[in-house]
């Protein structure tokens, strides 16, 4: 049996907020997780996408395993994130969702072609799932399989992005926060605006802010270089974290995104702000996830509190022009699944085509050699050659029809086929093994 592509995760689909971000995972445990994931019984390849919108594992079977190896793989993922993130099972099965075969590659086509994103045409997507391509990769945790599903995931988002006009007016989660600002402000020419964080996020979140044209922007973060770099980047002003309490009371808008496993600014907090303040109104949007800002802050007099998932709202009215290039990209996606599947299924026959071949070659080559040997000194080298190639030749058009065969069949005729084949000629299980050590493209198709 050839390894099958599984996916195994959940979405702001199938999970609120505060479900992703327990079962989300740190930049710094990745590795740790993916090595985790790689030493499962049933599971030989896998990428991990954690974002603020999903949480999902990539995977392939071992490869020669059973029909039976992608039930048990999905199984093993599924207690794996269970047992990683302290959850009880019961809490998350609701919202886990599984792919396989060709519903996985389909997924994994439409994630990276942002047509699964909250905001449909957004780019950061893609750039997320290189990274974690990436990390993957230099884990050693990519094999043939795998990378090929997501190197032409890379170039279907590109076709997508290139043919269509989804990205037209495309925005990511932090360009719509600073939306739903000048909605709520309008002008940001006198607003005080403070950006937590100086990751991807706050980054692209201060560029639109002073885009929007925004008074001043101040930038902190734990580490004071990087607050610095980002200050500098977007023409703010950088300031010491140990300063929030002060910052918070001077901002009139504060959009945060760090990567703290606790809420960094607490309902106490932000009630002596509050009270600071004199109750002169802030409007906060998290970003983050796991949260920045405690929910609970929402309930304070003044305070308006915006986290990824009430973004949803502001976001309604650019997917209804996106939607409409949606069935474009659809179909862009549909084309490029039934050609990776072609190329799948061809991976399956392989082998038996190179052992039929083989087989056949060796049958023939033996006994043009044993007709050689009876004609002896009688031909030269001339009618040698031609009795050798006469041999090879009869074999090529003798197996061309049921190599053709064998290449365009249907998954389970093709499967049908294959162990029929190798029976029919006594060809060994093993044979060729050392040979095929990953995918073999088939002449004439594009992976």
């Amino acid at each position: 049996m050839r390894a099958e592509l599984i996916v195994v995760g959940l979405s702001y689909r199938t999970a609120p907020l505060e479900i992703r971000e327990k079962l989300s995972f740190p930049d710094e445990v990745i590795p740790h997780a993916l090595n985790a994931i790689c030493g499962l019984p049933s599971v030989g390849e896998a990428i991990l996408v954690s974002t603020c919108n999903r949480v999902e594992i990539y995977a392939a079977t071992r490869a020669g395993t059973s029909a039976a190896a992608v039930p048990a793989a999905s199984g093993e993922i599924r207690r794996f994130l269970v047992d990683s993130r302290g959850e009880p099972a019961d809490k998350l099965s609701a919202h886990l969702y599984e792919r396989s075969g060709e519903a996985a590659v389909r997924h994994v086509f439409r994630v990276a072609s942002s047509l699964d994103s909250l905001v449909i045409g957004e780019s950061q997507i893609l750039g997320q799932l290189k990274t974690a391509y990436g990390t993957s990769s230099q884990a050693g945790c990519v094999g043939p399989l795998l990378g090929r599903c997501l190197e032409r995931a890379f170039g279907v988002a590109k076709r997508v992005r290139t043919e269509t006009a989804i990205a037209r007016g495309a925005a990511n989660v932090s360009s719509v926060a600073v939306d739903l600002a000048q909605r709520i402000f309008g002008d940001l020419g006198d607003k005080r605006v403070l950006v937590i964080g100086a990751g991807k996020m706050s980054d692209l979140a201060a560029r639109h802010l002073r885009a929007a044209g925004a008074l001043e922007i101040l930038v902190t973060n734990r580490s004071p270089e990087r607050a610095e770099e980002l200050a500098r980047r977007v023409d703010g002003v950088a300031r010491r974290f140990e300063e929030l309490d002060k910052l918070l009371t001077a901002a009139d808008i504060v959009i945060s995104s760090t990567g703290s496993r606790e809420p960094i600014v607490s309902v106490g907090l932000m009630r002596s702000i509050v009270k600071a303040r004199r109750h002169r109104p802030i409007f906060l949007i998290d970003i983050a996830v796991p949260r920045d800002i405690d929910p609970l802050a929402a309930k304070l007099d003044g305070v308006y509190l915006y986290d990824v998932d009430d973004l949803q709202q502001v976001v309604a009215d650019n997917l209804k022009e996106r939607k409409k290039e949606a069935g474009s990209a659809e179909r862009i996606i549909e084309a490029e699944v039934v050609e990776f599947m072609a190329w799948l299924r061809a991976q399956g026959v392989v082998p038996t085509i190179r052992d039929l071949r083989e087989h056949f070659l060796n049958v023939a080559r033996a006994e043009a050699e044993k007709t050689l040997l009876r004609i002896g000194t009688e031909v030269g080298q001339k009618e040698e050659k031609a009795i050798r190639q006469l041999a090879e030749s009869i074999v090529n058009k003798l197996l061309h029809a049921p190599l053709m065969t064998l290449k365009e069949g249907e998954q389970e005729e093709a499967e049908l086929m294959v162990a029929v084949t190798r029976r029919l000629f006594a060809l060994s299980e093993h044979q060729g093994e050392e040979r095929q050590a990953g995918p073999v493209a088939v002449t004439g198709e594009k992976p």
